[in-house]
């Protein structure tokens, strides 16, 4: 099992930063790769990065560039680095890791989820 707490949420104002960190614990030997996604008011829960163990990163579109997604293996932790955040990226943020593939799909854990307010 593993487990996934995230930090680093809270209220910034337009242009601002954040980083976001997830630590896994458990048996963080099984997980495949991590990432964050996020989740706003009426909105399914999104991606918004991932990153496999050896560090290749994904980012979604609206993120690209202005955020950057890492990993500690030695850790366990991800991080979220958020520069220029527009109000539009207000959202809960969920930490996820990726624990393999079953016959019925993707066997996932997910942090408690961390807020994120981008707002003046």
């Amino acid at each position: 099992q593993v487990q996934l707490v995230e930090s680093g949420g809270g209220l910034v104002q337009p242009g601002g930063s954040l980083r976001l960190s997830c630590v896994a614990s458990g048996s963080t030997f099984s997980i495949n790769e991590m990432g964050w996604y996020r989740q706003a008011p009426g909105k399914e829960r999104e991606l918004v990065a991932a990153i496999t163990r050896a560090g290749s990163t994904n980012y979604a579109d609206s993120v690209k560039g202005r955020f950057t997604i890492s990993r500690n293996n030695a850790k366990n932790t991800v991080y979220l680095q958020m520069v220029s955040l527009k109000p539009e990226d207000t959202a809960v943020y969920y930490c996820n890791a990726v624990l393999g593939w079953s016959i019925s799909g993707r066997l996932d854990s997910w942090g408690q989820g961390t807020q994120v307010i981008v707002s003046s």
